[in-house]
């Protein structure tokens, strides 16, 4: 089952979409996808029944417009990003001439970013200064209903609702002040977006197992393959582990988004990885490409993101039809 947002009011208005994201319609008596979440039981099966109807077409139904969609959350209680692509740390730290401690192989890193407002899949990441150092970084992210203190790893995987990709927007140049402090990203997070549609586990087939998407994450810049990285590769901690550890002191409540970080591979050979225009993986930002540059070379060579550049994000199944829908954002002036 695919659901999405289509722009209304604060907390738009949930349809369900057709598997092929061409059609969609609304259930009146679940208005919204944060509605649906705080009453599960009630709303999943009035929900399936409407996407069977969807995609049969025995329903009314109209077409669905990825360009008309907001984040399927416009809103969350919580959003929490991981970092379980252990390789990405790694690489940051190699890149500036620090060692890792052997704890971030056994313990997530994890912060809390803002959720008041998301950004939609087709909205421009405003920027009023390009030497902040925007960059994209694109990554996994699942919907939990509610999880209870202490959750163990394979309880949580049962709480994952939702699954959907996210474009977490970074200001590489403001991070380093910021972490200086002690008290962690604010300013250098700004809102992120999410892609049109939000995936049930289910819908996602044998791509979705032991808590991971085991799908190539598709980047495109300005038109050009930026990174192929498979997201389910490489992925020291999967979804279970990342709630867990979220829900270590406290309950999450329905509507809690995490994220896996950015998506990251090795080389095959077990190198840091190659540009895709190497034979390599790519990359799913920017900043893990200027490390390799900088880790080969001594210092980087590719600029962040400037004023018109353009970001693609998407995921497509073994058909090469999308799954989720395509976050395509265009930097502007803010």
């Amino acid at each position: 089952m695919k659901l999405a947002s289509l722009r209304h009011a604060r907390d738009g208005k949930l349809v369900v979409v057709s598997n092929d994201l061409a059609w969609c319609a609304h259930e009146p008596s679940v208005p919204t996808l944060q509605a649906a979440l705080d009453d599960w039981a009630r709303a999943e099966p009035r929900l399936r029944a409407l996407s069977e109807g969807v995609n049969a077409g025995s329903v009314l139904r109209e077409r669905f417009h990825e360009r008309e969609a907001a984040s399927p959350l416009p809103r969350a209680y919580q959003w929490a990003d991981g970092s379980a692509y252990v390789n990405h740390v790694a690489l940051v730290r190699q890149a500036r001439g620090a060692k890792m401690p052997d704890s971030f192989w056994t313990d997530p890193l994890m912060y809390q970013g803002g959720s008041d407002a998301f950004l939609g899949p087709r909205d421009p990441i405003p920027l009023k200064d390009e030497a902040w150092g925007c960059d994209f970084e694109a990554e996994v992210a699942v919907i939990v209903d509610d999880v209870p203190m202490g959750a163990l790893p394979q309880d949580a995987r049962d709480r994952i609702r939702l699954v959907m990709l996210v474009n977490d927007v970074s200001l590489r140049n403001l991070i380093p002040a910021e972490l200086e402090k002690g008290f962690g990203f604010f300013q250098s997070k700004p809102s992120s977006a999410f892609s049109p549609c939000a995936v049930t586990p289910d819908a996602l087939g044998d791509a979705w197992r032991d808590g991971k998407l085991h799908l190539p994450m598709r980047v495109a810049l300005n038109g050009e393959v930026f990174g192929k990285a498979n997201a389910g590769e490489d992925m020291t901690f999967d979804f279970g582990q990342l709630i867990a550890h979220a829900a270590k002191t406290r309950d999450l409540a329905a509507g809690t988004i995490i994220g896996s970080g950015t998506v990251s591979n090795r080389d095959a050979d077990g190198g840091p990885g190659k540009p895709v225009r190497e034979g390599g993986f790519g990359y799913s930002c920017i900043a893990e490409q200027r490390m390799i540059e900088t880790i080969q070379s001594g210092k980087p060579v590719t600029p962040f993101l400037k004023h018109g550049d353009r970001v693609e994000i998407e995921m497509l199944d073994a058909r090469n039809h999308s799954i989720f829908g395509r976050i395509d954002q265009a930097v502007v002036r803010g």
